[in-house]
């Protein structure tokens, strides 16, 4: 028997996934601290919770008027289900699909990865309950599969003009990478991001805390980059369950000559790669070109939009959906689910 149950708060998920060693949870954005960082910005979560005899699966969501999405902001690299693996966690999310009907006319899902079926699975799912479902690619994810390569390997077929850069300019800085969170160089990070081309921090305090988590955990990779003692570039890596991703990362534009933001990301690849022993690097969102430069595959990700047609307020927002698409200038992909596209 299943039963489900709903939630105000991303406390319950400690004790829901007490043992998830059934249960997907490969990245930071998967475990329940994260969620408690999100929720500590200000989000209302909205957790649809079931569990069996042996097993629990949730959907960390949020509400806005019936309409339920992904409890997100814009450091989550992918949104998923937390559910066992194989036969079990498919009922479940069966379950879940199913259930939030009485609650909701519309369910928003996304950055959904489909490398582990998960896009796959959310979209049979809400599909079999009965939700109209309908998938997008809403973005893409730059990813450097390791196989197995040393740094120097990795680094012979990146492209001329990169390699060319490194060394002409390598010896222009020093490069510090530390495994823990350092107060200091922390607000060196800060101070460099502010200074740097990139927009303002949505939820500094947020990243701050996450670096201090994965730091007590030894999960943190903060490395800087200094000219003449002055850090001049910063970058914020994690490593987990065989892969790093990076956070974030950004370089003085007053020291834009220096290529210190190239050489800096060198010497975390080859920790990355040569000491943590990664199999796959996360670039994250995005179609910057530059990553191209580092990274070698694109995996999509996906928005998986559900609405209950037997609802008036499901056929309201389908048709203010289709209204918006007519003002786009390109159709977005539509696809039945993300393995048929």
């Amino acid at each position: 028997m299943i039963e489900t149950r709903y939630h105000d708060t991303v406390n319950v998920l400690q004790e829901l996934f007490k043992d998830s060693s059934h249960t997907i949870m490969r990245a930071p954005f998967d475990r329940a601290e994260w969620f408690t960082l999100l929720e500590e910005t200000g989000l209302d979560p909205f957790i649809a919770a079931a569990s069996d005899a042996e097993h629990s699966a949730a959907l960390v969501l949020s509400q806005n008027n019936g309409h339920l999405s992904s409890l997100r902001n814009w450091y989550s690299f992918t949104w998923r289900q937390l559910v066992p693996y194989g036969e079990q966690g498919a009922q479940l999310l069966d379950e879940l699909a199913k259930q939030l009907k009485t609650t909701a006319h519309r369910v928003t899902l996304e950055p959904v990865p489909d490398e582990d079926a998960s896009a796959t699975y959310l979209s049979r799912s809400f599909s079999k309950a009965g939700w109209r479902v309908e998938v997008t690619r809403c973005d893409v994810n730059h990813v450097l599969y390791v196989q197995g390569r040393s740094f120097d390997e990795y680094w012979a077929s990146r492209p001329g003009q990169l390699r060319t850069t490194l060394k002409r300019k390598a010896k222009k800085v020093e490069t510090k990478i530390v495994s823990h969170f350092d107060h200091n160089l922390w607000a060196a990070y800060e101070a460099i991001y502010e200074s740097s081309w990139k927009p303002g921090e949505d939820q500094p305090e947020m990243l701050r805390k996450f670096a201090e988590i994965e730091g007590t955990a030894g999960r943190l990779r903060l490395g800087l980059a200094f000219h003449d003692g002055k850090p001049v570039a910063a970058q914020c890596w994690t490593i987990e369950n065989g892969s790093a991703f990076i956070h974030k990362l950004a370089h003085l534009q007053s020291a834009k000559n220096l290529s210190a933001g190239t050489t800096l990301s060198a010497a975390l690849f080859r920790h990355a790669i040569d000491e943590d022993k990664v199999d796959v690097i996360d670039f994250g969102t995005g179609t910057q070109r530059y990553k191209g430069d580092w990274m070698e595959d694109i995996r999509p990700r996906y928005r998986i939009d559900c609405l209950d047609l037997s609802s008036p307020r499901g056929w309201l927002d389908l048709a203010r959906l289709t209204a918006k698409r007519l003002t786009l200038p390109d159709v977005p992909e539509l696809a039945r689910s993300p393995k048929a596209s």
